[in-house]
C-alpha cells in the first residue's frame, strides 16, 4: 500500500518527467525505490507543480560559490527562492536580460541567487511558470556525485561478482572470466601462434557493451591518475564503498588497479608490443554478464595501442611508488612494462589499427569498437613525457615536439597531447634549466586554450563554457564539458585566478540541469535523471533505476543511432533517453573519467 503511494505521489507531481517514465516497467520489482531526489516532494508539501523551464544544477551549491539557474522564455519579471521547509521567500531577484540560443534561436533569462548562503533546502520559483526541481545549498555539495562516479567503474569490472554489499540492488553474478582468450589470427606471432589461449581477466567494461579497450582505457587510466597525482590528500580518506575500502590504499586506485592489471596482461611477453582490444567478433546482446557465453579475442598489436599503454604504466609506476610495502613491486613492473612497450614502438612506430582491413584478411570479422586512429603524434608526446617524468631520462624527449606554436586540442580518446601538458606542468619542479623555455611555452598554451574558454561567457544563453561552439556537440559530448572543467581547473592551479574555477563549476552544473535538455546527465542524480543509458547491465536487471554513478554522452545532433524520440536537430537539444540511443545516450569509462576529476576537484579545491 505504502510503496503504491509513493509511487502514485511521484507520478502525479512529476508526471511530465521522462525520469519516471520506466515506473511501469519495474512497478513489478519489489525492490523499486524512489530516487532520493524526489523523496523532498514525497515527504513535504507540494508548493507548486515543479517546471522543466527553470534549469539548474538539479544537486545543488555550495554557499559561497555563483548559483545560478536558466529560466527558458521571457514570461515573468521576477524569481523568489523558497524554502522548502518553511515555505517562506527567502529571496528576491530580477531575471537578467533576454539571452538567444544559437542553434534553436530560443530565449531565456538569467536568475542569479549568488548572494544565498543560508544552508537548506529549496525551489527558485516564477509565478508565471512555476518552481524549478528541488535543490541544496551546503557544503561538499557534490561529495556525493564525485564517489558515485567512482564507483561507477566498480559497476563496469568485469570477470568478477558483484554483491549486494557492495552493489546494492545492482547487485550481480560474475561474467567474462577471461582466462581462456584466444589469439586472434591478427595478433598471432611465433611465440603465440592464432588460437593460443591467454589468461586476461579483470579491467573496466569499456561502455554499454561488454568489451575491453586499450586506447580507451589510456585517457581513462591517464585522467584518473591525474586528478589522483593532483588532489591526494582529498582522496587519502574518501571512501566508496568497494571490497577494497578498507585497505591502506585510497579506493581510487584501487579501483584503477582493477583495470590496471588487466591492462598489464594485453602486453605481448615476447617482444612488448600490446594488443589493440580484448573482445567477442560481434557485440553481446542485451543480456548480463554471466549469460554471455561467447568466445573473446585479443586483437593486433599496434603502436597507438602501445603507446597508450606505456603513458599510462609510466604514470601508474610512480603514482605506487609510495604503495610498496602495500603492492611490493608493482611500480618497478609497471615501469619495466612501459620500458618494453617504448622498445617495441621505437620499432615499430606506424603500425596502425584498421579494423576493415584486418577483416579482409583474418577471421572471423570483429565488429566491435574500432578505436582507429590514423595519427599517433599525440601519443607519442604523451608516453614520452610520462617516461620522462617517471624516469628523469631526457633521451626520451629527444625529436619530441610539444607542439606548442598550435592551439591545445581538448583530450579525447584519439587526442590526448593535452595530458603531456598538464604532466609537465603538475611535475614543473622536476624539471631542470634547459626545460624550462618549453615549460612556459606549454603553460601559455594551457592558460590560452581557457582564456578562449572564458570569453563572451556572460552571452551564452545557459551561462556555461560547455555549447559555445557547435563542435562542443559531439559524441559525448557530456565528456566534452567535463574535460573544458578540467583545463579550466589547470589554469586556476597555474593563476589562481577565481574566473577558471567558476567557469569549471559552470559546466558541472551543465552536467547536472543547467542545459538545453534539463536532464541531469549522471544516472542517480536529478529530479530529472536518466534513466534509459545504452548500457548492457541496466537494461538487462530487471531494476527500473539504471546503475548509479554513471554519465550519460549527452546531446549529439549526429543521431547516429537513427533512434527514434529525438526532440529534433538543435546541437545542444539532441538527446533522448531511451536505450537505443548508442549516440546520444550510452556510458562510457572515459567519459565518467573527467567527471570524476572534475566533481572531485571542485570538491577538493572547495567553495568554503
Amino acid at each position: 500500500m505504502g510503496k503504491s503511494l509513493n509511487i502514485s505521489i511521484a507520478i502525479l507531481l512529476l508526471a511530465n518527467l521522462s525520469a519516471l517514465s520506466s515506473i511501469a516497467r519495474g512497478a513489478a520489482d519489489t525492490k523499486t525505490e524512489l530516487p532520493d531526489s524526489l523523496r523532498v516532494w514525497e515527504n513535504e508539501k507540494q508548493i507548486a507543480q515543479p517546471t522543466n523551464d527553470i534549469r539548474l544544477n538539479q544537486v545543488g551549491f555550495y554557499p559561497v560559490a555563483q548559483k545560478k539557474a536558466i529560466v527558458v522564455g521571457e514570461k515573468g519579471a521576477e524569481f523568489f527562492l523558497r524554502d522548502l521547509k518553511t515555505k517562506k521567500v527567502i529571496f528576491k531577484g530580477k531575471l537578467g536580460p533576454v539571452l538567444k540560443s544559437p542553434y534553436s534561436g530560443k530565449k531565456s533569462r538569467v536568475a542569479d541567487f549568488s548572494s544565498v548562503q543560508k544552508v537548506g533546502k529549496y525551489v527558485l520559483e516564477v509565478s508565471s511558470l512555476g518552481v524549478s526541481y528541488p535543490f541544496e545549498i551546503k557544503n561538499e555539495i557534490h561529495k556525493s556525485v564525485a564517489t558515485a562516479a567512482i564507483r561507477g567503474f566498480y559497476y563496469q569490472r568485469a570477470s568478477v561478482a558483484l554483491p549486494e554489499k557492495f552493489a546494492g540492488k545492482w547487485a550481480r553474478a560474475a561474467g567474462h572470466p577471461d582466462d581462456k582468450i584466444l589469439i586472434h589470427p591478427s595478433a598471432a606471432s611465433p611465440e603465440r601462434p592464432a588460437g593460443t589461449v591467454m589468461s586476461s581477466p579483470r579491467g573496466w567494461y569499456d561502455a554499454g557493451d561488454y568489451n575491453k579497450y586499450i586506447v580507451n582505457s589510456g585517457i581513462t587510466m591517464g585522467t584518473l591518475l591525474s586528478v589522483y597525482e593532483d588532489f591526494p590528500v582529498y582522496f587519502k580518506n574518501l571512501k566508496t564503498n568497494i571490497p577494497e575500502s578498507q585497505n591502506a590504499i585510497p579506493d581510487l586506485l584501487d579501483e584503477v588497479l582493477w583495470n590496471l592489471r588487466w591492462m598489464l596482461t594485453m602486453q605481448d611477453p615476447a617482444d612488448g608490443g600490446v594488443y589493440h582490444k580484448l573482445t567477442n567478433p560481434r557485440f553481446d546482446g542485451m543480456i548480463m554478464p554471466d549469460a554471455c557465453k561467447n568466445p573473446r579475442y585479443a586483437v593486433q598489436k599496434n603502436t597507438i595501442a602501445t603507446l597508450d599503454f606505456v603513458a599510462v604504466m609510466a604514470q601508474a609506476s610512480r603514482v605506487f611508488k609510495v604503495y610498496e610495502k602495500q603492492l611490493p613491486g608493482l611500480s618497478d613492473s609497471c615501469q619495466i612494462a612501459a620500458t618494453r612497450g617504448w622498445g617495441w614502438v621505437q620499432k615499430n612506430p606506424a603500425v596502425l589499427y584498421n579494423q576493415n582491413e584486418m577483416n579482409t584478411k583474418f577471421d572471423p570479422d570483429v565488429v566491435t569498437g574500432g578505436y582507429e586512429d590514423k595519427d599517433g603524434s599525440d601519443e607519442l608526446i604523451w608516453a614520452a613525457a610520462e617516461m620522462y617524468i617517471t624516469t628523469k631520462d631526457e633521451n626520451y624527449l629527444k625529436n619530441i615536439s610539444f607542439e606548442t606554436d598550435k592551439p591545445m586540442p581538448l583530450p579525447s580518446w584519439s587526442q590526448v597531447k593535452a595530458l603531456a601538458y598538464y604532466t609537465i606542468i603538475r611535475h614543473e619542479k622536476q624539471l631542470g634549466p634547459v626545460d624550462q623555455q618549453y615549460l612556459r611555452s606549454i603553460k601559455n598554451t594551457v592558460l590560452n586554450f581557457s582564456d578562449d574558454l572564458l570569453k563572451n561567457l556572460d552571452n551564452q544563453p545557459y551561462q556555461t563554457v560547455m555549447g559555445k561552439v557547435a563542435k562542443d556537440f559531439a559524441w559525448g559530448s557530456s565528456a566534452v564539458a567535463a574535460n573544458q572543467g578540467i583545463a579550466l581547473i589547470q589554469a586556476y592551479k597555474l593563476t589562481k585566478d577565481k574566473n577558471y574555477l567558476n567557469a569549471a563549476l559552470s559546466n558541472l552544473d551543465y552536467i547536472l540541469g543547467r542545459n538545453a535538455t534539463g536532464y541531469s546527465f549522471l544516472t542517480g542524480f536529478g529530479s530529472k535523471q536518466v534513466m534509459h543509458p545504452h548500457h548492457r547491465p541496466s537494461i538487462a536487471d530487471g531494476i527500473v533505476e539504471p546503475v548509479p554513478g554513471l554519465l550519460s554522452g549527452g546531446p549529439n545532433p549526429g543521431q547516429q543511432d537513427k533512434c527514434e524520440g529525438y526532440p529534433n536537430k538543435f546541437a545542444d537539444e539532441s538527446f533522448v533517453d531511451a536505450d537505443c540511443s548508442y549516440a546520444s545516450n550510452e556510458i562510457a569509462i572515459n567519459w565518467n573519467a573527467p567527471f570524476v576529476y572534475l566533481a572531485a576537484a571542485i570538491e577538493a579545491l572547495s567553495y568554503k
